[in-house]
């Protein structure tokens, strides 16, 4: 049963309900692959115990004749961003470390409902701040791609969903949850050779998501290709009483809709996201997007997105600002680590907790939020910062007078070098030139795989949709995903 672990969600799913193999096969394959993939550091937990009681339920319930559930057969991994009852949960990060939550995520909830279970958690950027995995406390995640031109430098599975990213691609869990505030979901998704999408805002509960920027954090599926990700979409999605900020709108079938037909459709391509020093094979792959989606039907028209230079300012402003405001309930009294120097009093412990708990990016994030946010700087930073963002959405707004979709690359270049961008935190940021401006803007958006380039690494194209048209997301990025025709992956080296 060695090969269970090349199908995906689909294909898992429809094969135990067929009789193919049992739950219980695939859960023990990729219970396995998971224990031999310790030298990615993907996971930071194992939970087979967890996989392998979902599957003897579907087991039990094929036998009984009963229908099964929707992810009945389908282990995944659970970014480790989602609070998950009875197993730790840290998002990454030192001040979290032994924190086992009483309660459990709706987000994960929903997907234990829909028959899935957990393989484990995954490794993250602490607190979700960082775009190659670095910033974990326990170690960054290795990207089980390597370059082809004779380079053995590791290579970042990008972030923060990077754990999620390397399992997913190493064929170590069939799909896995992501977070996107800034491109967490789509830019390692691009660096990894698989789909993420990011949902519109407000469609995932936040509720038991730890959190980083609260206007921006979006929950979303990490898998092999697109309909995999439809599938994992439709399980997690649903209003939410508990979250605010959550849409009390029906789920719709996104699966039973899917249609790469793109017939009618009008596809913009905005001039902003033509960088300065872009390099050629992005250029190159961009164009090869514009003739697939011509040839899927699609008209293609030129758009400006004219504030989208004030994107990454605004957002390097706002995340951290709400940052700032959200990590301030770590301060060591109620739960997770406590630094008490002996004869501190409360404030010092505050201090002493803070200081050995958070990393240097989240430490940064919180300074400049901090600042941003202090009497006589809100409205000439914060209160801008604003502004700027009511102007990328309408920019958005307009654009849609013209075209239905968006198409751009996912990110200004394939996968880096750990190491290679650490000591310079603005060429970080500027990963996520591409992915910032929609979810500023609360859209969705998706990364797809369109190619290898010279060194053999993966690159994505990325389609942004109107708010709530999922579907024309996920029918753009499946009629891509056919003409691309992408099958390569990682070999085995772990």
């Amino acid at each position: 049963m060695s090969d269970i672990t090349d199908l995906g969600v689909r294909d898992l799913r429809d094969g135990v309900r067929g009789g193919e193999f049992s739950a219980r096969d695939v859960a023990d394959a990729f219970v396995v692959a998971v224990s031999r993939a310790k030298g990615l550091n993907a996971f930071l937990v194992e939970t087979p115990d967890h996989a392998i009681a979902a599957a003897k339920e579907a087991d039990a319930a094929r036998a009984a004749g009963e229908q099964l559930k929707p992810l009945a057969g389908v282990p995944i991994g659970m970014k480790d961003l989602f609070c998950t009852k009875g197993v730790a949960s840290t998002a990454g990060s030192h001040i979290l470390e032994g924190f086992t939550p009483e309660y459990e995520s709706t987000v994960s909830q929903n997907l234990w409902n829909a028959g899935a279970g957990m393989l484990g958690k995954l490794n993250m950027d602490q607190f979700a701040m960082g775009s190659s995995n670095e910033t974990s406390y326990f170690g960054n995640v290795i990207s089980p791609w390597k370059r082809n031109d004779g380079s053995n430098a590791p290579l970042a599975p990008g972030g923060s969903s990077g754990g999620s990213s390397a399992a997913v691609a190493a064929r170590i869990c069939p799909a896995a949850t992501g977070t996107d505030t800034g491109g967490s979901i789509r830019q390692p998704a691009a660096f990894t050779g698989i789909a993420g999408i990011k949902p519109t805002y407000g469609r995932c509960s936040r509720w038991g998501v730890v959190a980083f920027a609260s206007s921006l954090d979006q929950a979303g599926p990490m898998a092999r290709d697109v309909r995999d990700c439809t599938i994992m979409l439709e399980a997690m999605c649903g209003f939410d009483p508990k979250d605010s900020t959550s849409l009390d709108l029906p789920v719709p079938k996104w699966e039973s809709m899917l249609n790469a037909n793109l017939r009618g459709k009008r596809i913009g391509i905005p001039k902003e996201y033509r960088v300065d020093n872009m390099p050629q094979e992005i250029e190159a792959l961009w164009q090869q997007g514009v003739d697939w989606v011509t040839d899927a039907g699609a008209e293609v028209v030129e758009v400006s997105l004219p504030h989208t230079k004030y994107a990454l300012p605004a957002y390097y402003i706002i995340a951290p600002a709400e940052a700032s405001s959200n990590l301030a309930r770590y301060d060591g009294v109620r739960y997770g680590l406590r630094d008490l120097p002996e004869g501190a009093n409360l404030q010092e412990m505050y201090a002493a907790t803070r200081a050995a708990g958070f990393g240097p990016e989240v430490k940064r994030r919180i300074l400049i939020g901090t600042y941003v946010l202090s009497a006589g700087f809100y409205d000439a930073y914060y209160t801008q910062a604003q502004k700027v963002r009511a102007l990328i959405a309408r920019d958005f707004d307009l654009a849609w007078e013209q075209c239905d979709l968006l198409l751009t690359p996912t990110a200004p270049s394939a996968a880096f070098a750990l190491g290679e961008k650490l000591a310079d935190p603005i060429a970080m940021y500027l990963n996520d030139v591409f992915t910032v401006p929609s979810s500023l803007a609360g859209l969705p958006a998706m990364s797809v795989p369109g190619g290898l380039d010279s060194a053999g690494l993966p690159l994505g194209l990325q389609v942004i949709g109107k708010a709530l048209d999922e579907q024309g997301v996920l029918d753009a990025c499946l009629a891509i995903e056919e003409r691309a025709g992408f099958t390569a992956r990682p070999e085995a080296w772990w």
